[in-house]
């Protein structure tokens, strides 16, 4: 299982590869499809069957834990899902009765891109060092390279705020200059802070892959 931090989201690998679980985290807003008002929906984290959610509706605002099904979270009387991570539609139902409203997820804020770039440090308290590129990020996802234990893999990791996850390590940053990357090896679990490297020429360093 992937190490996280009280912030950040625990979403199992095979669920992100068919649902897209990440899809559903962020802050989404929109209006009731009968009355036109607002309505709003925060998906704070994931961590296996249950999110950590805001519920906005007339005027006030729910908190609470609600419970992951495939690619809907639902949390009392009402049902989130999206396909594409840009629009979701949820569902109000009880006592018979239904109402849906389609919202559209916000911006994310602009700490993220405080990730983006090439990280690395050592631990004399574990004898362990890390890097960490974070090459791009769309959406809530990032193109990034890490090498743990002299090991390099590259693929996409899954973005939320200043956290990115990859496979069992992820990075988190809270002022762009410094953060910690925490990974697993076998059943330990290692950390190990990192400040973000000078940037350098990219013209020839990136690694385009289709």
């Amino acid at each position: 299982m992937a190490i996280v931090t009280q912030s950040t989201s625990q979403i199992s690998p095979a669920n992100e590869r068919v649902y897209h679980q990440s899809n559903l985290l962020g802050e989404w807003k929109g209006n009731w499809a009968g009355n036109n008002q607002a309505v709003g929906f925060k998906v704070v984290n994931i961590r296996g069957t249950r999110a950590q959610v805001e519920y906005t509706h007339n005027g006030h605002t729910e908190r609470g834990f609600g419970k992951v099904d495939g690619a809907t979270i639902s949390f009392g009387s009402v049902t989130i899902g999206t396909k594409n991570g840009k629009n979701a539609a949820l569902v109000f139902s009880a006592g018979g009765g239904q109402a849906s409203a389609s919202l559209e997820k916000q911006a994310p804020p602009a700490s993220e891109s405080r990730l983006i770039g090439s990280w690395g440090g050592y631990s004399a308290d574990n004898n362990k060092s890390a890097s960490f590129r974070v090459v791009s990020i769309t959406g809530n996802e990032a193109l990034v390279t890490t090498t743990i234990d002299g090991i390099t893999r590259q693929g996409t990791g899954i973005v939320y705020k200043n956290v990115v996850m990859f496979g069992q390590t992820q990075i988190s940053t809270d002022d762009g200059k410094n953060g910690k990357v925490i990974f697993q090896v076998g059943t330990k679990s290692f950390q190990v802070p990192v400040t973000k490297l000078p940037p350098s020429d990219t013209s020839s360093s990136v690694d385009r892959t289709a």
